[in-house]
């Protein structure tokens, strides 16, 4: 496994349950943005809060990863699918009121040791999550996301073939496919996480995360033993 991917490319309004509730139209290409690799942490991590709660207005988002496991440029959607390494599961914990600001969503995606990933590497044989795996994510065990990857606009291997057109994915690359319906900016009132809060993040047959949410500090770098991918497991038949 690559501790530091070299690449780290997301889709977001990817999901149609979340483009609805977003009031959006589903869209005829892939919306893509990019994180740091300093942003990855592992399934287990506590999530630092970058400021006061209430300010900052951190929230959830389920995602299913895909990790590159061969060089890929130019893929149609055969090509792109064979370059699969496997799944993962992840949490693409968001700063709205960053992300908000303008109309560029980096700051509010890109908070150092934000986005947990994990906890084992599900090789591309053992699962379709074109058949619809099921995504949930529970805040203090409450389910907030309930949704399948079957519901997914671009599937994995539409996004490689859309992302290699303009880059070349190597392996250890990782790309996040989007969040499902639920998540605390769109509920009425809007809810976001607070220290203390314990969120699950969970695609069956993949894995489990869970993450506290900790007091704000300005001490929110990863150490490599905090990686990703310390003491992930991979697993195939």
């Amino acid at each position: 496994m690559v501790p530091y991917p070299g690449k780290i490319v997301c889709c977001g309004h990817n999901y149609r349950a979340h483009i609805a509730e977003m009031g959006r139209p589903e869209p005829r290409y892939p919306t893509l943005f990019t994180k740091f690799a300093d942003t990855l942490t592992s399934w287990d991590a506590d999530i630092a809060l970058p400021g006061p709660a209430e300010a900052v207005l951190l929230d959830w988002e389920a995602e299913l990863a895909v990790v590159i496991g061969a060089v890929v440029r130019g893929a149609d959607r055969r090509r792109a699918h064979e370059a699969i390494a496997g799944y993962a599961v992840a949490n693409d914990f968001s700063v709205r009121a960053w992300q908000r600001r303008t109309s560029q969503w980096l700051p509010g995606k890109a908070l150092a040791a934000s986005t947990p990933l994990g906890p084992t590497l599900v090789t591309a044989d053992e699962i379709d999550p074109r058949a619809g795996l099921r995504i949930v994510c529970r805040v203090n065990g409450v389910e907030r996301q309930i949704g399948s990857t079957a519901d997914l606009v671009f599937d994995a291997a539409a996004l490689i073939a859309a992302v290699s057109e303009f880059t070349t994915l190597h392996p250890g690359d990782v790309l996040l496919t989007g969040t499902p319906g639920g998540v605390g900016a769109a509920a009425d009132p809007p809810q976001f996480l607070r220290p203390g809060d314990v969120v699950e993040t969970e695609i069956d047959g993949i894995g489990l995360l869970r993450n506290r949410i900790v007091e704000h500090s300005i001490d929110i770098e990863p150490s490599l033993e905090s990686s990703w991918c310390a003491g992930m497991e991979r697993t195939s038949r």
